[in-house]
């Protein structure tokens, strides 16, 4: 018995290119330019396996999926297009396609999904699938997009398209800057709690009896300071998403409640009697081991399996470098236009300076170097001069042109401050905007002192402050030196 195989694509040898590679004994191909054609063939010739392009002249591809799946449902449905992008590999999914490829087509992985999908029409043959999927919102903010055509994104967005809809709760692991929390986002704007409250909350962020109150809210009068009672996030987020990033940093007595409302939806405010029923999707991110955390009695196992419904694994951008220029140029445009800049891209050297950086980082470092040489740059192209003291090739913040900063230090602080933020606010704790203001401030006055060895009058002039403050600020910093 011969399967038959339907394959939809306006250009013809692109048709005969799949016709001749994948012909064989066993398979009935049909070739179709247009959807009207290639509905027909649903009806009258019940082919096994569908490829569809899902650039088409006249019908997008995903309507003409539609169709055909209202027709059979059990077709397994391969979609193909030449512009990958996340959102085509979520819909796709989301529309009930049974896989998604990219032109130019890799034979040798195209014929085993054809194998796959003929091997799944067969098991749909027995088992019908009905339900009719709600289009996916394309309406996301640009700081929302996430980007990737790697092998490895392109598994989670089809992953992302098959369990957006549901209510599970789910766990994303990766290294500090893959984008964590822009895949919640993710999940959250392709499910059918798009339209509800969405929130994030770093448990790193807080100390244990804040994040408490945070999450849960209190009563008036719970603790010292509690002058009113405090709706948490989990009640403000109810209908919603929750996104918990860092929950390995949750204390143990706080995952015992966090664990009550997984299980029962219910929970009680900080110093209160009344029981508050929710329904709260629970988004949760980590860069530790959950598992090791469980080992060393720091993370409770039954929690780990209650948040583990469906889990998400981001690579390191080390191992995805086949985005570097995608993302490269996403953040061009965006910080082009943030600074009112005429960016038109980067030189190739500059972008090969980029490709054998290891981003230790990830994509939040990479963001923040096209965010400090856009900030930077002079011309209307990105130049390796543009990245050298960023990157750390010459000497450091030595190297930037001083004239290119101009008034703007922002940048700069920026650029020394982001790759390791999230490790200052978990030692720094509610004080992390005083200790860099008191460091920064320090460092100030004694470089100061230095340059003029030691004499205040003059030091006080190069800092454009008075000479009773600078006294002021040396005694609170104990910083020595002969008063001169």
């Amino acid at each position: 018995m011969k399967h038959g195989i339907l394959i939809l694509d306006d250009d013809v040898s692109i048709l005969q290119m799949l016709k001749t590679n994948l012909l064989n004994e066993d398979l009935q191909i049909h070739l179709e330019t247009d959807s009207e054609s290639a509905i027909k063939c649903v009806l009258t010739e019940h082919p096994s396996v569908a490829i569809i392009d899902i650039n088409l002249p006249n019908k997008s591809g995903f309507e003409v999926l539609q169709q055909i799946k209202k027709i059979d449902p059990g077709l397994s449905v391969i979609m193909a297009t030449a512009h990958n992008t996340t959102q085509n590999a979520i819909e796709a999914m989301k529309f009930g396609a049974y896989d998604y490829v990219t032109k130019p087509f890799d034979f040798r992985k195209l014929k085993s999904t054809v194998q796959k999908a003929l091997e799944c029409n067969l098991l749909n043959k027995k088992v019908r699938f009905t339900k009719e999927r709600e289009p996916v919102n394309k309406e996301t903010l640009d700081e929302d997009i996430m980007i990737g055509s790697a092998p490895e994104m392109i598994e989670i967005w089809k992953l992302v398209g098959k369990v957006a809809d549901s209510d599970a709760t789910v766990l994303i692991q990766g290294e500090s800057g893959t984008g964590k929390e822009l895949l919640a986002r993710a999940v959250y704007n392709n499910s059918k709690r798009k339209n509800r409250p969405f929130l994030a909350v770093n448990c790193a962020a807080l100390p244990e009896t804040l994040l408490e109150s945070e999450l849960f809210g209190h009563e008036k009068g719970a603790f010292t300071d509690a002058h009113t009672r405090r709706i948490g996030k989990f009640e403000q987020c109810n209908g919603g998403t929750i996104f918990l990033d860092e929950i390995g940093e949750m204390s143990v007595a706080n995952q015992g409640k966090l664990l009550r409302v997984l299980e029962n939806q219910e929970f009680e405010r900080v110093g209160g009697n009344e029981t508050i029923k929710v329904d709260v999707r629970v988004v949760a991110a980590t860069n530790k081991s959950l598992l090791q955390l469980v080992k060393e009695k720091a993370f409770r196992l039954d929690l780990f399996y209650r948040l583990r419904v469906v889990s998400f694994y981001l690579p390191a951008l080390r191992d995805r470098m086949e985005d570097v220029p995608l993302l490269i140029d996403l953040f061009i445009r965006r910080f082009s236009f943030k600074y009112g800049k005429k960016i038109k891209g980067i030189a190739p050297e500059a972008q090969e300076m980029l490709l054998s950086h290891p981003w230790e980082g990830n994509i939040r470092e990479l963001k923040n170097v096209i965010n400090s040489a856009t900030v930077l740059c002079k011309g209307d192209v990105l130049l390796p001069q543009d990245f050298e003291a960023l990157l750390g090739a010459k000497a450091g913040m030595k190297e930037i042109d001083l004239d290119m900063i101009g008034e703007d230090y922002y940048a700069v602080f920026w650029s020394m401050l982001e790759p390791v933020f999230e490790g200052l606010c978990v030692k720094n704790k509610g004080a992390i905007y005083e200790n860099i203001n008191m460091g920064l401030e320090k460092a100030l006055i004694q470089m100061a002192m230095q340059k003029t060895s030691n004499n205040q009058v003059v030091a006080a002039k190069l800092l454009g402050i008075s000479r009773n403050t600078l006294r002021d600020r040396i005694d609170k910093y104990k910083i020595g030196g002969p008063d001169l």
